[in-house]
């Protein structure tokens, strides 16, 4: 999971951003949110190991964000 706070009133610009960013795997789904506040968050699902080489999208270069981004891994435990 990636989260990043863009400049505010950048959160559109933070979101075409992280949607143009191609990895060098790809994964089984990737889901765009946007929240108040210029957030942004990008959740990822592998069929992958908790602790295997994943890609990750990037820190925005320049004055997009306004903090470094936040990444999370997590492992589903079941659904219900």
């Amino acid at each position: 999971m990636w989260e990043a706070r863009a400049v505010e009133g950048r959160g559109d610009e933070l979101l075409a951003w992280a949607r143009a960013q191609k990895l060098s795997a790809e994964p089984l789904r990737r889901e765009f949110l946007s929240a108040p506040q210029d957030r942004v968050l990008v959740i990822t699902w592998w069929d992958a190991d908790y602790d295997a080489d994943l890609p990750e999208l990037p820190e925005p270069e320049g004055e997009l964000v306004m903090r470094a981004v936040h990444r999370w891994r997590f492992e589903s435990v079941g659904e219900g």
